[in-house]
């Protein structure tokens, strides 16, 4: 028998105070989301919309909602007046459906932009070159309701610690570099990098926030 609570306070215990943990709650019951909610779990990470628009409409509103998956801009509209951070923006046409979704609601809404740092030809996101030109573009200054709030990055699914742990060194240099963006909607304060199975290498190399599933909810159902 999984004890969500325990796995959440081990976990809690070895991070250092400026890492948010987002516990990832994808395929797993209410129930065990509200079971990691009475440990004291706030902020819960989904990666497809219609699971956590069914989840937040359930479930205490104090709870921070986080789209982790691959982002659909058809289906921005869905969780536009309630989604607290959106990890996985890989394009500019992705941010003008949040932001024009975010002003029907009179809000901002957080992104993080999600960086290819792996080798894997299926993992997304966007290159170095491609984030800085995005950054750097003219029509980002038209948004006026997202806020591009860091960056999100998955490391190759290797045994290779030295692999990973090159790649988060790379995504967090990359990080370092974009203070010299900031603006009134772009304030990178956040670096999303390390799972359930590389989030200690992550935490070494800089990260702020990380991803955590299976330590903490165990093996998930997939039926």
């Amino acid at each position: 028998m999984v004890s969500i609570k325990n796995n959440l306070n081990n976990i809690t215990r070895t991070i250092p105070e400026n890492v948010t943990l987002i516990a990832v709650s994808k395929t797993q019951p209410a129930a065990s989301v509200l079971e990691a909610y009475q440990a004291g779990q706030r902020a819960f990470g989904e990666n497809k919309i219609q699971e956590m628009v069914e989840k937040f409409d359930i479930l205490p509103k104090d709870i921070e909602w986080h789209m982790i998956g691959h982002l659909q801009s058809n289906k921005v509209k869905y969780m536009a007046h309630f989604v607290h951070l959106i990890h996985g923006v890989d394009s500019f046409k992705t941010l003008q459906e949040i932001n024009k979704q975010a002003l029907k609601h009179n809000r901002s809404i957080n992104c993080l932009l999600e960086i290819k740092i792996a080798s894997e030809a299926t993992k997304f996101g966007l290159s170095f070159a491609e984030a800085e030109k995005l950054l750097k573009s003219e029509e980002l200054k038209s948004l006026k309701n997202i806020n591009i709030a860091g960056l999100m990055g998955m490391a190759s699914f290797t045994d290779g610690q030295e692999i990973i742990r090159g790649e988060f060194k790379s995504l967090k240099y990359f990080f370092d570099s974009l203070q010299k963006y900031k603006s009134f909607n772009v304030n990178p304060a956040i670096l999303s990098m390390g799972m359930s199975g590389d989030y200690e290498i992550a935490i070494e190399e800089g990260s702020t926030m990380i991803r955590v599933g299976s330590a903490i909810f165990g093996l998930r159902n997939y039926n």
